[in-house]
């Protein structure tokens, strides 16, 4: 099953900040380059990846779009490569959103995201917010959610509203693994996937488990019922590298991965592999 990563981070220190990092042991302190993300991925199958916005700090989300651009293109090895990028914006704010936009288009972004779940709840609600977030979806672009369990009524409204827009819902939408509370993620996830413009990233889950736990057996239920809901056509990979660190690896992830789909049809698995990806993100 070869993979799409569309889910890639950077952390370049000497160009961007990251504050939200400091507290993080596995991510503080160094920097997570293209050459790192290459070593940790020879040999496992990711034929490409989708860099996706890593949450810098508000002064620096324009630059890291801008130097990403320069990233995009094929591997020096001539295989994989940075095949595009989903870039940071700023719904809520009117003032130079359409510029924004109208840049994104020489920087190779195939979408957008607004962290939801470090803002107060109410920011997705305004006017605003909404009319630029419609502008995204003219424009052919997708927007990925990246929510926590609770705020699944906050995504449901946003995409029941937009019905033109292509979402992703990043992280399996952040079940709390740790606390085992599987039932209320469950019931809200089967409403979210009643919308057919909504698409579902197997990422960035070990993060949310307790530390020690990961394992095959612990995720399975999780990722057997985001396949119940959504089914192998609206689900796509994302590695979400460093932060996958936190309680796990790359390459831990990437054959935990393949053993979480490995009762898939080949067909099913090439799907959430990489043709969903292609599809969604215009690869």
């Amino acid at each position: 099953m070869d993979l799409i990563d569309t889910h890639q981070h950077l952390i370049l220190r000497d160009q961007l900040g990251y504050g939200w990092t400091h507290a993080l042991p596995a991510l503080a302190n160094r920097d997570f380059s293209p050459a790192d993300y290459a070593a940790l991925t020879a040999g496992k199958g990711v034929i490409g990846s989708l860099f996706m916005e890593t949450g810098v700090d508000d002064a620096d989300y324009k630059t890291e779009a801008r130097i990403i651009a320069g990233l995009v293109g094929p591997a020096p090895a001539g295989a994989g490569g940075v095949l595009g990028q989903i870039a940071s914006c700023r719904p809520e704010d009117d003032a130079g959103f359409d510029a924004w936009l109208d840049e994104c288009e020489t920087l190779h972004v195939k979408g957008f995201r607004r962290i939801l779940h470090v803002v107060e709840d109410g920011l997705s609600q305004s006017t605003i917010f909404r009319a630029n977030l419609r502008k995204i979806g003219q424009r052919g672009l997708t927007f990925d959610l990246c929510v926590l369990a609770r705020q699944h009524d906050l995504a449901e409204d946003l995409i029941k509203t937009h019905d033109d827009q292509i979402f992703v819902l990043d992280h399996c939408g952040n079940p709390d693994i740790a606390a085992g509370a599987f039932a209320p993620w469950a019931a809200s996830l089967r409403r979210l996937a009643d919308f057919p413009n909504l698409y579902a990233k197997l990422s960035g889950i070990t993060a949310n488990c307790a530390p020690g736990t990961v394992s095959a057996a612990l995720l399975r239920p999780y990722v057997a019922h985001m396949i119940d809901c959504f089914g192998p056509d609206r689900i796509l990979w994302g590695g979400d590298w460093p932060v996958v660190n936190i309680h796990s690896t790359l390459p831990d992830w990437i054959d935990l991965t393949r053993d979480l789909l490995g009762d898939l049809s080949p067909d099913e698995q090439h799907a959430i592999g990489m043709e969903t990806a292609r599809q969604v993100y215009r690869l």
